[in-house]
């Protein structure tokens, strides 16, 4: 499916409860963040693979947000640890054949309103389609951003006490910790073959920052 095709019904779907938009809510979205945007996919008549992108041509992305539209929180876009190297190398892959411009360079989100204790009240603000195109401002501020964030990311490996990456941001990404403790209880470290050696004790993403929602919108 197309991005273009997904969107009237995207848009749809917006301002109604999820009580009433996804019959039988499974009552765990609370603590799984996931399963909004894994109900959205289904609803739209898409299936849960691991494709690099949702569509054809672009992603979907929903983030918490308040009733006003004032964003609760950042935005997932990507894990890093299997494009580490791409990232730390002495030249980073160019922007423009990165994962993270193939992720957003066509891009729908939808802000989830979740200030009720009750799932089923939450609802789906509205459907923000986002291009960013070769050339255009949005374009240069994310490119920069990328190559900031990524001399910032071997900057730690290099001289941090722990040799480890950690927080790096941008104007309107960054990058971050995100994981969860496996059944064993652990982490899932990030290993560099550029460094030859483990450069992170738990994985990485990148996220917007709650700067973009607010601008690009």
């Amino acid at each position: 499916m197309k991005l273009d095709e997904a969107l009237p019904i995207l848009k749809s779907a917006c301002n109604i409860p999820i009580r009433d938009l996804f019959k039988n809510h499974p009552e765990d979205l609370r603590t799984n963040k996931g399963n909004v945007g894994q109900l959205l996919l289904k609803y739209i008549g898409l299936s849960l693979d691991s494709a690099l992108c949702d569509f054809e041509d672009g992603e979907l992305k929903t983030n918490k947000t308040h009733a006003n539209g004032e964003p609760a929180e950042t935005m997932f876009i990507t894990q890093i640890s299997e494009i580490i190297d791409e990232l730390v190398s002495p030249i980073p892959k160019e922007f423009q054949e990165s994962n993270l411009y193939k992720k957003i360079r066509n891009l729908v989100y939808l802000p989830v309103v979740k200030d009720s204790k009750d799932v089923g009240d939450w609802y789906f603000l509205n459907a923000y389609h986002v291009q960013v195109t070769k050339g255009s401002d949005l374009f240069k501020c994310l490119e920069a951003d990328y190559y900031s964030i990524c001399s910032q990311l071997r900057t730690h490996i290099e001289t941090s006490i722990d040799g480890f990456i950690h927080t790096s941001s941008g104007e309107l990404i960054q990058v971050r910790s995100k994981d969860a403790k496996d059944k064993n209880g652990k982490y899932h470290p990030i290993f560099s073959t550029t460094f030859n050696r483990y450069v992170s004790n738990k994985n990485h993403s990148f996220y917007f920052k709650k700067e973009f929602m607010r601008e690009y919108k």
